[in-house]
C-alpha cells in the first residue's frame, strides 16, 4: 500500500508520489470538498438532508446510465443532480403541502429513492455498477488511476475531488453574503431581494455534485460523515462561520490523514476508519470545546458553584460582625452554615489564601480586603430585596431568596442603578442598613 507507484513516478521527492501520499491527499480533498457545503447545511439545521441527497442520488446515477448506456461522468452527474433536486423538491413539498413533519418526510424521500437505487444497481440487466464501491469508496486503488495533467500523471480521484473543492469554494465566495444571509435569517433574505429558495436549490444542487464526486473515494454513506461531521465538529469548536468552513475543511484533511495511518495499522477499510476518525474527533469536541465542552461546562460550573460558596462564606462572617457580638467561628461552623462539604472547605481554603479571611486560635475574622467584598456583596442583596419589594411588590417573607440568588450577578454598574430607581436605598426591607 505503502510503495512508490510507477504511474506516478514523474522525477518529484518519493514520499510525495508514493500512494500513500495519494491516497491521503485524495481522502484530504474529497473531505475538504464535503466540509465547506456541510458547514452550510449544519448551520440550516439540515444535516440530514446531505445524508438524503447522498443516498437519493443513486437513482439518479443508476436512471442516466440506463438512458445513456455510458459511465462516463458527465451523464452520471447529470443524473445524481437531478435526483438530489428531486430529493429537496419532495421533501419540501410532502412538508409545506401535504403536512408532513419535516423529519418524516426527509426519511419516507431519501429511503425510498435509495431503495430504488439498490434495486436498480443489483437487479435491473445492464446495470453493472460496483455495489461495494459506491456504498464503501475504493481509496486503497486510488493510485491506479490516474490522468494526465501537463505531462503529470495524478490520481483521477483527487482531480475530480480538486476541481469539486475549486468549484465549491469559488461558488461560496463569490455568494458568501447570500449564503451566510440565506443560513441565518432567511426572512430577511427574501427582503434583501436575495432568494432563499433559489440558494436552497443551489446547495443542493452542489451537495449532489460533492456527493457523487466522492462516490470513488469514500462511498455513498460514508460521505455523510465527511458532509457533516468535521462542519459539526468545527460548530462546536468556534462561533463564526468563516473560521467554521476553513477549520471543518482543515478537520476533513485530518481526519484523512489519521484515518489512513490507522487503517495500515489494522488493516481495515480506509474510508471508513477515516469517518471512524471524524467520529472520534467530533467526540473529542464533545467534551473539550472550550465554550460548549461537557468537561469545559462542568469545569466552568465548579468554578461557578466555589464563586457562589466563597460570597456566602463573606456574606456569613460579615453578618456575624454586624451583629455586633464577639463570637466568631471556627473553620468547620463557617462550612456548615454554607451547606458544608468539599466545596465549602475548599471555598474557605480560597479565602485564606487571597487573604479575605484570616484564622487566628482557630476563629475566622475578615481582613480589610474581605470586609469589603463582603459590604458589597451584602449591599447587593438588600438593594435588590428593596426592589423587589418597592417595584414588583413581594411580600417580606418572599424576597431573601431571590435575593440571595441574584446577589452574586450584581455588579456595580447594577447596583448604581437599583439605587437610583429606589425610594429609600438605604435601609432594606426588613429595617436593616445597607451598607456603603
Amino acid at each position: 500500500m505503502t510503495g512508490c507507484s510507477p504511474a506516478l513516478a514523474v522525477g518529484w521527492p518519493t514520499w510525495l508520489v508514493s500512494d500513500a501520499a495519494a491516497i491521503i491527499a485524495t481522502g484530504a480533498v474529497t473531505a475538504a470538498a464535503c466540509a465547506v457545503l456541510g458547514s452550510f447545511l449544519v448551520l440550516r439545521r439540515m444535516s440530514m438532508m446531505g445524508d438524503a441527497i447522498s443516498h437519493a442520488v443513486l437513482p439518479g446515477i443508476a436512471a442516466a446510465f440506463l438512458i445513456t448506456q455510458s459511465y462516463s461522468v458527465g451523464p452520471l452527474l447529470v443524473g445524481a443532480i437531478v435526483a438530489g433536486l428531486a430529493t429537496a423538491a419532495l421533501t419540501q413539498s410532502l412538508h409545506h403541502y401535504a403536512r408532513v413533519p419535516a423529519d418524516a418526510s426527509m426519511g419516507v424521500v431519501f429511503t425510498s429513492l435509495f431503495a430504488l437505487g439498490v434495486v436498480l444497481i443489483t437487479q435491473v440487466k445492464g446495470v453493472h455498477f460496483d455495489k461495494q464501491c459506491v456504498f464503501e469508496g475504493a481509496l486503497e486503488l486510488t493510485p491506479l488511476y490516474v490522468v494526465t495533467i501537463a505531462g503529470v500523471e495524478l490520481p483521477r480521484a483527487l482531480v475530480v475531488g480538486g476541481v469539486v473543492l475549486a468549484m465549491n469554494l469559488l461558488i461560496v465566495a463569490l455568494l458568501w453574503k447570500e449564503l451566510k444571509l440565506s443560513s441565518f435569517d432567511p426572512a430577511l433574505s427574501e427582503t434583501m431581494g436575495f432568494s432563499a429558495g433559489l440558494l436552497h436549490y443551489l446547495l443542493m444542487a452542489l451537495t449532489a455534485i460533492t456527493a457523487v464526486a466522492s462516490f470513488e473515494a469514500v462511498g455513498s454513506i460514508l460521505v455523510v460523515a465527511m458532509l457533516i461531521v468535521p462542519a459539526a465538529t468545527a460548530h462546536l469548536l468556534v462561533d463564526r462561520l468563516g473560521p467554521m468552513v476553513f477549520l471543518s475543511a482543515a478537520l476533513g484533511a485530518v481526519c484523512s490523514g489519521l484515518g489512513y495511518a490507522l487503517a495500515a495499522w489494522f488493516d481495515v477499510n480506509i474510508a471508513g476508519m477515516m469517518a471512524v476518525v471524524a467520529g472520534g474527533l467530533y467526540g473529542l469536541a464533545v467534551l473539550l470545546s472550550p465554550q460548549y465542552g461537557i468537561l469545559s461546562a462542568v469545569v466552568r460550573n465548579a468554578r461557578l458553584a466555589l464563586a457562589v460558596v466563597r460570597d456566602d462564606l463573606l456574606g456569613v462572617l460579615y453578618r456575624l460582625e454586624e451583629l455586633g457580638t464577639e463570637h466568631r467561628l471556627a473553620a468547620a461552623e463557617a462550612c456548615a452554615a454554607v451547606g458544608g462539604g468539599l466545596l465549602a472547605r475548599r471555598g474557605l481554603a480560597g479565602l485564606l489564601r487571597a487573604g479575605q479571611v484570616t484564622q487566628t486560635t482557630g476563629r475566622l475574622e475578615l481582613t480589610p480586603a474581605g470586609r469589603d467584598a463582603a459590604r458589597q456583596l451584602v449591599r447587593a442583596h438588600r438593594l435588590w430585596e428593596n426592589y423587589l419589594v418597592q417595584h414588583l411588590g413581594l411580600p417580606l417573607d418572599h424576597v431573601h431568596a431571590p435575593a440571595d440568588r441574584v446577589e452574586h450577578y450584581i455588579d456595580a454598574t447594577m447596583k448604581e442603578s437599583l439605587e437610583q430607581k429606589l425610594d429609600d436605598a438605604r435601609t432594606d426591607p426588613h429595617g436593616r442598613e445597607i451598607p456603603n
